[in-house]
């Protein structure tokens, strides 16, 4: 059932922020069925709220509703993966810059405090872990942006680089140990005063860096499968 002490909202919108915020964080993965009757009785709201938020998630690029079928969240394939990145690195980058004079020192100490521990998921081969670190770690450095439009077209696309993420996996080896290292040198250019110009494009090109990677990787990859073919 729905808590009574949340918010004042219609059942509509209750409906679709359960819906959207069970999809963030991974309860419905990609390819999920959504039945509407039985979020209905987790839930108590009727079906029309449902139906009208699933609607809206469609609108939205989160579900897909497939005749005789339903609704299911929807999948994302590699071209989903790069279009996301590329979007995330102008995003990140603007809204990075736009924090940056808002940081505090305590700031600063936390997202290095997040790159550390980073460091340590990776030793121990912990991927979950370093993903949501390194969400937490670039939440924190726009997290002091003021412009609420851009805000809420980066919290659209880090969800959906959440999702696609669970929809397949994309590395580059190496890629890991080098974005800590170009995390130390964005905090220290933030936090040398660096100009307005030059953090937007560190953190633009940070992101920018890790579709380069993987591009090359699948590029090798496409290459070496074509030389084991010749040789057969």
């Amino acid at each position: 059932m729905v808590s009574k002490d949340a918010p004042a909202k219609s059942k509509s919108e209750q409906a679709y922020q359960i819906l959207k915020d069970r999809i963030a964080d991974g309860t419905f993965v990609p390819g999920f069925r959504l039945v509407i009757d039985q979020v209905s009785r987790e839930y108590g709201i009727s079906s029309g709220p449902w139906r009208e938020s699933l609607r809206r998630l469609e609108a939205e690029g989160w579900v897909e509703i497939i005749p005789n079928v339903g609704a299911i969240v929807r999948r994302f394939d590699g071209g989903a993966w790069y279009r996301t990145l590329r979007l995330l690195s102008r995003l990140e980058g603007l809204a990075t810059a736009l924090s940056a004079p808002n940081l505090t020192a305590e700031d600063l100490a936390a997202a290095r405090k997040l790159n550390a521990d980073m460091r340590q998921a990776l030793e121990n081969f912990d991927t979950a872990t370093f993903g949501q670190l390194n969400w937490q770690f670039h939440q924190v450095l726009c997290g002091k942006c003021d412009d609420e439009n851009l805000n809420r077209l980066l919290d659209a696309e880090w969800m959906r680089m959440q999702v696609i993420r669970r929809s397949a996996f994309w590395a580059a080896p190496g890629r890991a140990l080098a974005a800590l290292d170009e995390h130390e040198e964005l905090v220290a250019l933030i936090e040398s005063g660096g100009s307005f110009d030059e953090i937007e494009a560190l953190a633009r090109q940070h992101e920018v860096n890790t579709l380069i990677a993987v591009e090359t990787k699948d590029v090798e990859a496409r290459v070496a499968e074509f030389t084991d073919h010749t040789r057969k």
